[in-house]
């Protein structure tokens, strides 16, 4: 169902994101790490996504960055399983870097992004909208960073491949949801934060 007033399903997956996402913070900055998903899940409500893909975009990063106090990602998995369902649970893997392909092989941070740009291909209709959100927002706020801020090589820092790689990873990502065939609404938001992103990046 879509989303279009409270729902205590949502209430309790950014209850569940906060608890796992706490002290974190956003990359070079002192903002929460809740403000990200807690954007995604606004961005995906705008465009009357159902609570299960909302719900999704709020848990996106949890497998990811938040293996550490004592959960293991296996206990991640069986605990967003558990809480929200095997469909958020395939949707959230769907979108999340994986440190070892299939054989078991650890994967560097390039092939990690390779990969899960091939995944995009099996990926569901419902983790292709979480994927564009989560990036809309992340190459929104890099733009908007960049362009309050006077010494912009303080926001590139942040990021290990530099300006050019970052710029070009987000054009990639629209790039592979137009090749593999998503041609929702949001694809038109998500082509002009990558392109505006990548102009700036030079």
């Amino acid at each position: 169902m879509t989303v279009n007033g409270y729902s205590d399903t949502i209430n309790h997956a950014l209850a569940f994101a906060a608890k796992h996402h706490d002290r974190q913070v956003r990359k070079g900055t002192r903002l929460p790490y809740l403000t990200h998903p807690a954007n995604v899940a606004v961005i995906l409500t705008r465009y009357g996504r159902d609570t299960e893909t909302v719900v999704a975009g709020i848990l996106h990063d949890v497998i990811e960055d938040c293996v550490r106090d004592g959960y293991s990602r296996e206990m991640l998995e069986q605990r967003i399983g558990d809480k929200f369902g095997a469909k958020v649970l395939d949707t959230v893997l769907a979108v999340t870097y994986r440190r070892n392909d299939d054989d078991g092989v650890e994967l560097s941070g390039d092939d990690r992004k390779t990969d899960y740009l091939e995944r995009l291909s099996t990926a569901s209709e419902e983790a292709r909208w979480v994927c564009a959100a989560d990036k809309i927002h992340n190459a929104s706020s890099i733009v908007a960073d960049l362009r309050r801020t006077v010494d912009t090589e303080t926001i590139w820092s942040r990021f290990g491949g530099g300006r050019a790689a970052t710029g070009r990873w987000y054009r990639q990502v629209y790039e592979r949801l137009r090749e593999v065939g998503f041609d929702a609404p949001i694809m038109a938001e998500l082509d002009r934060a990558s392109s505006e992103l990548q102009e700036l990046a030079g």
